[in-house]
């Protein structure tokens, strides 16, 4: 791993990147720790402390502890992830979007653009909302109009901010800027929560360590687990050139959707209490800081619930058995006793349905075991299946694209 590390430092192009990518979250944590004008940062932290089992405590995780800070990145990117669902959402269900995202490169920028509109939509709302809530708190001593539109503008231009640290490290960095910044958000939170283990029993402790163990080893396994589908080629004449025919195989991940659906179901599952959190009516935060906890039971079901249907919608999104098996038609590649086109394409479409269905249930299993584990020890701090997910996930796809750089140029990866 190490002599990984440094084979990766040597490569010009390569360092260049990885220094641009921590140049960009090293900015990330600095704008965490900017307060907005005009707020009361002692009574945001009692407010958020008093609930940090609730919503606002699983929204200040993903924010990297910035929303009890009420910084400029304190709405962090999930107004993004948001826009992005709705919009592949969208995708599916209209025809013309639908069209448009077929039209290749052109048309994903297109769509793009479509998303970043509305994520300065929604970073609007949610900038409104969290200014009326901790007004309510008496986080806010002097709410005069200019004081309000000075939060609002300032909490709606940090996530746009963060969203174009995100496209620029994904453009010139290393990994999906997206994901990274989530990723750097929630490792910002691990080092205060283990230093609140302190008051824990060592027996206690020692299980929260085994789990921890035992769930990244079965990500990691998983992650890296496929049915590889395997594909003849015939001899065929290109001009004056005949190609010998050959073997290889089609690779399918029992998890192809990778933490997506994780972040996606997180993010649904927060617009509810997040709106909830605006009214002060005691039945309504009853609801919302009760069940609707990140560890409560209504929210755990929800939760593995739209993780089993996201697995499913983003994996459908990203490998389409017809196109694949025109694909291999087209090239003269089939798969022993299957007749090429149709009878390939539900073939692939009947093996990646039954592979999906495990990759589906681990995910909701590891996503909201480990909650309830937590919960059973009254664990101090939010550090769960979800944060663990998308922790090894994100490191895991990094260390991906790195390896295949290193590759490239006759270094071993880091994967071997």
């Amino acid at each position: 791993m190490l002599a990984s590390l440094a084979n990766a430092w040597r490569i010009p192009e390569l360092r260049t990147k990885l220094i641009f990518t921590m140049a960009m979250i090293v900015i990330y944590r600095f704008g965490s720790h900017i307060p907005v004008p005009g707020v009361d940062i002692g009574a945001v932290q009692n407010f958020i402390n008093q609930g940090s089992a609730g919503v606002l405590g699983f929204l200040n995780l993903f924010s990297g502890g910035a929303l009890t800070r009420f910084a400029v990145f304190a709405l962090g990117i999930m107004p993004y992830i948001t826009a992005s669902i709705i919009l592949q959402l969208l995708t599916m269900a209209f025809p013309a979007l639908k069209e448009l995202a077929r039209e290749g490169e052109a048309g994903q920028r297109k769509i793009t653009q479509y998303t970043r509109y509305l994520t300065v939509i929604l970073a609007l709302a949610q900038s409104v909302g969290y200014t009326v809530l901790f007004r309510q708190q008496g986080a806010i001593p002097e709410m005069t109009p200019l004081n309000f539109y000075e939060i609002v503008i300032t909490l709606t231009a940090g996530t746009t901010l963060l969203m174009f640290i995100g496209e620029l490290i994904s453009q010139r960095g290393i990994g999906n800027g997206i994901s990274l910044l989530i990723f750097a958000s929630i490792v910002s939170g691990l080092i205060p929560g283990i230093i609140k283990m302190r008051t824990m029993d060592i027996i206690t402790i020692l299980i929260i360590v085994a789990i921890g163990i035992i769930v990244i080893m079965s990500i990691v396994l998983v992650q890296e687990g496929q049915r590889r589908i395997p594909i003849q080629y015939a001899k065929r004449q290109i001009g004056r050139r005949m190609t010998s025919g050959g073997s290889t195989y089609l690779p399918l991940s029992i998890n192809m959707a990778g933490v997506i659906p994780v972040i996606f179901a997180s993010s649904v599952l927060m617009l509810l209490p997040t709106i909830a959190q605006f009214f002060p009516n005691e039945s309504i935060q009853n609801i919302a800081n009760g069940w609707m906890r990140p560890s409560g039971p209504l929210f755990l079901f929800l939760e593995a619930i739209f993780i089993i249907g996201f697995t499913y919608f983003y994996t459908a999104v990203q490998f389409d058995p017809i196109e694949r098996a025109n694909d291999l038609k087209k090239y003269g590649g089939f798969i022993p006793g299957i007749r090429p086109g149709k009878p390939t394409a539900i073939y692939l479409d009947k093996v990646l349905t039954r592979l999906t269905l495990p990759g589906a249930l681990f995910l909701a299993a590891i996503a909201v075991l480990p909650n309830i584990m937590i919960a059973a020890f009254n664990v101090p701090f939010y550090f769960g299946g979800t944060s663990i997910l998308i922790v090894v996930g994100v490191a895991l796809q990094t260390m991906k694209q790195m390896e295949s750089q290193l590759l490239m140029r006759h270094y071993e990866g880091f994967l071997k």
